[in-house]
C-alpha cells in the first residue's frame, strides 16, 4: 500500500470513528442533513485527506448557501436546494466542497484542492429519500432559515429538528405555481439564439427581438439585434453569433427577460430604456448602449 493510500485510509478511519461517536441523526428531514454531512466527510477523507480541519472555515463546518436566491426559488426553479458548502479558511475563502441536493434525492458533490482553485473530483450519489421528506426539508429550511433571515450560515445554526405542520407544507407546496413562469423562462435561457455582434462586441442593448419557429430542440428561435444594423450588416454571417439566451440577458441586457417566453411569431421593439412592445411598424426603435 502506498503512502497516499495509507493516508486516505487513516483519514477515513478517523472520520468513521467521529461519525460513530456522534449523536443519532434521527429520522426523516433532520436525518437528511445529517447524512449530507456524513457524505461530505466521507468524500473529503478520501479525496482531500491532506486537508486538515484547521485549514477549513469553522473547522470544516457545512454552510447552507441560501443567501443568493433563497430556498424556495432554488427548489421550484432550479429543482434543488441551495448549495451546501465547506470553505477553506484563508483570505480567498474559496470552497473545498460544493454539494447540490436535488428534488429526487440525487446528490452532486464537487471537491476542490489547492485552496479551492482546482476541481479534482465530481461525485454523484442517489440518497434514499422519499419525495415527501425532501419537500418537508425544503419547507422546513424556508421557515427556519430564510424566514428567520439566517443566510449562508453553518447548518448547525438552523433548527432542523423542528416539526413542519401539514398546513405549512400545503402552503409551501401551493407556491409552486408562482415560479412556473420564471422556470419556463429559465428553461428557454438554456437554448440558443442568434445575436448581432453590435450587442456582443459594441455594447449596444437589444432594440429588436424576433422569435421564429425553433429549428431543433436546442434552438429557442430568438433573434436579437440592437436595432441600428442595416440589411448589409445582418446579411453577413460574420456579424452574427449563436449564444444561449441566458447569456444575452445575464451579460448584455436583462430587460429582455420578461419577454423571452413569448411565442414564435413575436416581434418586439424597444420603445424606452426599459420597455418593449409589439412591432407594428409605426414606431422608431429606441436604441441605447449599456452603461459602463
Amino acid at each position: 500500500m502506498g503512502f497516499l493510500d495509507q493516508l486516505k485510509g487513516k483519514k477515513a478511519e478517523e472520520t468513521a470513528a467521529e461519525i460513530s461517536k456522534s449523536a443519532d441523526c434521527g429520522s426523516n428531514v433532520n436525518g437528511i442533513l445529517c447524512d449530507v454531512k456524513k457524505i461530505i466527510n466521507k468524500n473529503m477523507a478520501f479525496y482531500l485527506p491532506h486537508v486538515k480541519n484547521s485549514e477549513l472555515e469553522d473547522g470544516g463546518a457545512v454552510f447552507y448557501m441560501n443567501g443568493q436566491n433563497g430556498t424556495e426559488f432554488d427548489w421550484y426553479v432550479n429543482d434543488r436546494l441551495p448549495y451546501f458548502m465547506v470553505f477553506y479558511n484563508d483570505k480567498d475563502n474559496l470552497g473545498a466542497v460544493k454539494l447540490a441536493l436535488c428534488h429526487n434525492g440525487e446528490l452532486q458533490l464537487y471537491l476542490f484542492d489547492e485552496k479551492g482553485k482546482k476541481l479534482i473530483q465530481t461525485v454523484k450519489e442517489q440518497m434514499d429519500i422519499s419525495k415527501a421528506d425532501m419537500l418537508k426539508l425544503a419547507a422546513l429550511l424556508t421557515r427556519e432559515a430564510d424566514h428567520k433571515k439566517i443566510w449562508d450560515r453553518n447548518i448547525e445554526s438552523i433548527r432542523t429538528d423542528a416539526r413542519i405542520t401539514d398546513d405549512e407544507l400545503n402552503e409551501f407546496n401551493g407556491r409552486r405555481e408562482n415560479y412556473a413562469v420564471i422556470k419556463n423562462r429559465m428553461n428557454i435561457g438554456a437554448l440558443l439564439a442568434i445575436v448581432s455582434k453590435k450587442i456582443i462586441d459594441e455594447g449596444w442593448k437589444v432594440g429588436y427581438m424576433e422569435r421564429n419557429e425553433p429549428r431543433d430542440k436546442n434552438d429557442s428561435g430568438w433573434f436579437f439585434a440592437s436595432g441600428n444594423e442595416d440589411d448589409t450588416y445582418l446579411s453577413d454571417p460574420k456579424n452574427l453569433m449563436f449564444i444561449m439566451v441566458a447569456t444575452v440577458w445575464q451579460r448584455f441586457d436583462s430587460d429582455i427577460f420578461k419577454y423571452i417566453d413569448m411565442p414564435a411569431g413575436s416581434k418586439l421593439i424597444r420603445i424606452s430604456p426599459k420597455e418593449f412592445e409589439i412591432d407594428k411598424n409605426d414606431k422608431k426603435i429606441y436604441t441605447l448602449k449599456k452603461e459602463p
